[in-house]
């Protein structure tokens, strides 16, 4: 059913490709240096790096929402299905199969959890049938919300209105998903329940996701492939399973080190010594 089998290998030929791109906001600020990377179909590719590296930037150069934030991309391409996408509107590129899971979940809140799903089947014309088996298919994978389905949105926690958040990008029938920050402000527990959502709809349904995540021991656990961003641009890429045990990986991004588990602070102390920088 899937381009790419699970196994942590070299990304094949990309669904998503992202070429050497620049972003710019307010004519005057550089964001992004030269990004590339490229999506394959059917796997889970984390985008990573600290707040600010520009994670957050690349995804919405890719979903065409910068222009709402007075950016805009200055060089290179976005290409999906080796078609030039970047000067489409977000619109366009949600009915070719491309959904943005904003950061900060973003739920409607004066609707019901139901409405918020069912607002993701607004462009859809294939009858109100395949829209409710779609929403049986996303009480499927978020029990919870099937319980709070009549429950004011805003009234929800953290958590159900992040499953709400996600829920509805799956009523477009994507075929991929950019995933922005899906852990933030989430108990670890509840990280973990979103991480296996994703992997299952991955594998089930073979959504292809890009996510950005701040949280990198969790992403790699459960990514095929990473990137790792400092300051706009790709700093380190690989397998997850070769990126949890890069020594710099574990260092600066996972607290670790040969000498065991370093504080944040003795982190920061070493950020100079990133040989990828040099």
């Amino acid at each position: 059913m899937l381009d790419m089998t699970k196994t942590d290998q070299t990304p094949a030929a990309g669904l998503l490709e992202v070429n050497n791109i620049e972003v710019i906001y307010n004519h005057v600020i550089l964001v992004l240096k030269g990004v590339s990377l490229s999506v394959p179909k059917g796997g889970i590719t984390a985008l990573l790096g600290g707040n600010g590296a520009g994670k957050t930037t690349t995804l919405k150069a890719i979903s065409n929402l910068l222009h709402s934030e007075r950016g805009e991309v200055t060089k290179g391409t976005v290409s999906y299905h080796g078609q030039n996408v970047h000067e489409l509107d977000p619109a366009a590129l949600v009915k070719r199969g491309v959904v943005q899971v904003m950061e900060g979940r973003h739920c409607f809140e004066h609707l019901t959890v139901e409405e918020n799903l069912l607002a993701g089947a607004y462009t859809r014309t294939d009858g109100a049938a395949e829209i409710k088996r779609d929403l049986e298919m996303v009480y499927s994978y978020f029990p919870r919300l099937k319980e709070r389905r009549k429950s004011q949105a805003g009234y929800t926690s953290g958590g159900e209105q992040q499953m709400a958040a996600m829920g509805r990008a799956l009523m477009s029938r994507p075929e991929t998903v950019l995933l922005d920050e899906p852990s933030m402000g989430l108990a670890p527990q509840l990280v973990e329940q979103i991480f296996e959502i994703v992997k299952a709809v991955n594998e089930q349904e073979g959504v292809t996701f890009l996510l950005a995540e701040q949280n990198t021991s969790v992403a790699l656990r459960y990514a095929h492939y990473g990137y790792i961003l400092e300051s706009g641009r790709v700093v380190m890429d690989g397998p997850a399973a070769e990126l949890r045990e890069n020594p710099d990986v574990k260092e600066f991004y996972l607290g670790m080190s040969e000498d065991g588990r370093k504080s944040f602070r003795d982190v920061r102390s070493y950020r100079r010594r990133k040989r990828w920088l040099s």
